[in-house]
């Protein structure tokens, strides 16, 4: 179970900061956008594809790829909040579900992405997460985590490394970016 309740913590910051990055828990604007470009320069060119995205929030990612001209052919965004869900809806025009990744069905894709969808789940939730979404992609699962040391508070942190070490027992094909922003980094998992 997780340590904090997941729609209390995102209804919070929906009510507190509104549509926003710290409406999704980002400090900012800026390092939102500093995650999604690590996660875009590990897909390519995505516009024959189907992409979901595991944790959409107010549809933000398909906002910068729109932003860069990289809109998938197909983008599906699942998410555990309503209100986001309801705003992902608008912003995008696309299909955005509301739906619990841990425990309810998830659709196959070309590529599954999920930027700080992990960030409030046990070590447990964070495997089952990894291993579900992974298992529905085609082409592999991009994804980012706080970088550090367990400890208390909301958040969870990883070494990359035991990331890294989970990931590598269902693929051999893992790959790590770091170094562009403290605290942070992303796994690139292909089938």
């Amino acid at each position: 179970m997780a340590r904090i309740d997941q729609k209390d913590f995102y209804q919070n910051n929906y009510n507190r900061y509104g549509v926003s990055a710290k409406g999704v828990a980002w400090a900012s604007l800026q390092t939102q956008k500093r995650r999604f470009s690590a996660i875009v320069s590990c897909l390519g060119d995505i516009k024959n594809d189907t992409l979901v995205d595991a944790g959409c929030g107010f549809g933000d990612f398909y906002v910068y790829l729109k932003e860069k001209n990289n809109l998938p052919k197909t983008y599906i965004g699942l998410d555990l909040c309503e209100p986001m869900v309801k705003e992902a809806k608008v912003r995008t025009c696309c299909k955005i579900v509301q739906c619990d990744i841990l425990h309810q069905s998830i659709p196959p894709a070309d590529w599954y992405i999920a930027s700080g969808s992990m960030n409030l789940l046990t070590d447990l939730e964070t495997r089952i997460f990894i291993q579900r979404c992974f298992e529905k992609s085609r082409k592999g699962f991009v994804f980012n985590l706080l970088d550090g040391k367990k400890c208390e508070g909301d958040f969870s942190y990883w070494h990359p490394h035991d990331i890294l070490k989970f990931c590598s027992t269902f693929s051999k094909n893992v790959e790590l970016k770091e170094g562009y922003m403290e605290g942070d980094f992303t796994v690139i998992l292909l089938p």
